[in-house]
């Protein structure tokens, strides 16, 4: 069958980017047998630039770094643009209004499937950006979605280990420890579930770290992603 062509925007980390290469060729492969590989574009770009903008808070510069990419990902023929990232979802309203092809936003495809699995409450880990300010929070509570985030210290924690180990490809047996301690403390505080919302966050935990489900965004951006080129529905 005729495949749409999936612009992965990515770098951000290229450990976690390289992950959705892999998954977009996994699942189509899957799904369509054979030697069959995803019809995919992947645009890296320099997360050393990028995490400068963000601990200055310069996120429109940002933005107009990423919308300009994106723009180059829909000339080279992509039909629509997957953001490899969660935190830079910041940005995605930016990145967006310049396009003429749709944009897959995590958070949309994160919350169908909380809500599929039949939650309301659900933690959110992820970098200090995504678990504190509102953008990402605002947008799966708009999907009706009751989301808790861990307290200050575990916030700091998370955070360390995903910008100073997961980021460089380290993954650390006492960092999994730490991560399942919060995930447990949030599960205490009454989360139902548990969204990994950094895509480094799956090569450290998984399902087997949790007494919850697990919701790796990751894995769900790209299924929906697949999802849609491998068929006729609107985006």
């Amino acid at each position: 069958m005729e495949q749409r062509v999936i612009g992965l925007l990515g770098g951000m980390s290229w450990e976690s980017s390289a992950q959705y290469y892999r998954l977009t060729n996994e699942l189509v492969r899957d799904r369509l047998g054979g030697l069959h590989s995803a019809r995919c574009l992947l645009a890296s770009v320099d997360f050393a630039e990028i995490e400068r903008l963000q601990v200055a808070g310069d996120w429109d510069t940002a933005g107009a770094v990423l919308a300009r990419v994106a723009k180059a990902l829909e000339a080279g023929g992509a039909e629509i643009i997957v953001m490899c990232t969660n935190t830079m979802h910041k940005v995605a309203d930016q990145i967006r209004a310049d396009l003429g092809i749709p944009f897959l936003h995590l958070a949309d495809t994160t919350a169908r499937a909380v809500i599929a699995a039949g939650m309301t409450t659900v933690g959110l880990l992820g970098t200090a950006f995504t678990m504190e300010q509102d953008f990402y929070r605002e947008r799966l509570a708009s999907h009706g979605l009751s989301v808790l985030i861990p307290e200050a210290a575990d916030r700091a924690e998370v955070h360390r280990v995903i910008y100073e180990e997961l980021c460089l490809g380290v993954v650390r047996e006492e960092s999994r420890q730490i991560y399942r301690e919060v995930i447990e403390r949030l599960v205490a505080a009454g989360a139902e579930g548990v969204i990994l919302g950094c895509t480094e966050i799956e090569l450290l935990v998984g399902a087997e770290d949790s007494p919850v489900p697990v919701f790796p965004t990751t894995r769900l951006h790209v299924e929906a992603a697949v999802n849609w080129s491998l068929s006729e529905e609107q985006a």
